[in-house]
């Protein structure tokens, strides 16, 4: 199995960059509390420093904007994931726990504002692609639906050879291989768009995988994806 990037999305969305974690015989059940603390913290820090009017214009969430839009993505219906995040956060709603690896990778994605998500990768088949969604994809249930539908086409979708497994690059993931306390192999990502850069990408990506480390246990790596390596085998 391997994690790859079509070349074509590095030609459309020139400066991204993706960190990737490999993690494998992790111990995913009960809670990380000092994680659920952390979490609060920086949900006061953006209380504190950003409001619901100005939040789509700060450079790291309108970057996303930008790229849902050349993709079709709809701006009011599509958010990208780190600005659904804050805006949860704006409107007062805590974050509620779901489990260590969700936990962590929400308090990481709020901390350097940068979106952030996981899959259990012993639920897939074949590899897993972050490409453009062609125009016969299968359909997908995604988290919190009802009814599964297919990705439109040339929106930027992850996939394996069974369906889509996050729709609209991060802006909701599939309820076939989300993360759960009875998961034990995983992959995660850090994406960044610029303003961010790869140094930026690495900082949260390190700082991941050693939370994942202490609360998981397992094996656990991490790698950097850009245009000129954008693929890796997922051992």
């Amino acid at each position: 199995m391997k994690f790859k990037i079509d070349p074509k999305i590095f030609e459309k969305f020139e400066g991204f960059n993706l960190g990737l974690i490999i993690a494998k015989g992790i111990n995913n059940k009960g809670i990380a509390r000092d994680v659920q603390s952390k979490i609060k913290e920086q949900e006061k820090e953006i209380k504190a420093k950003y409001n619901l009017e100005t939040i789509a214009q700060v450079p790291k969430i309108d970057a996303w904007k930008k790229a849902y839009a050349v993709f079709g993505g709809e701006p009011k219906k599509n958010r990208s994931s780190i600005e659904n995040l804050y805006k949860l956060v704006l409107n007062g709603i805590e974050l509620r726990q779901i489990n260590k690896l969700v936990d962590c990778y929400n308090f990481i994605s709020l901390k350097y504002t940068l979106p952030a998500g996981g899959e259990d990768i012993d639920k897939m088949k074949g590899d897993i692609v972050l490409t453009f969604a062609g125009a016969s994809e299968a359909p997908v249930l995604l988290l919190g639906e009802k009814e599964a539908h297919p990705p439109r086409n040339g929106e930027v979708i992850y996939k394996d050879d069974i369906s889509a497994i996050c729709r609209r690059w991060n802006w909701r993931e599939a309820d076939r291989t989300k993360l759960t306390g009875e998961t034990k192999n995983c992959v995660l990502v850090i994406e960044g768009l610029p303003p961010v850069t790869r140094k930026d990408v690495e900082a949260a990506i390190k700082e991941l995988k050693d939370m994942i480390q202490k609360h998981c246990g397992g094996k656990i790596e991490y790698v950097l994806l850009d245009k000129s390596k954008f693929e890796v085998e997922l051992k």
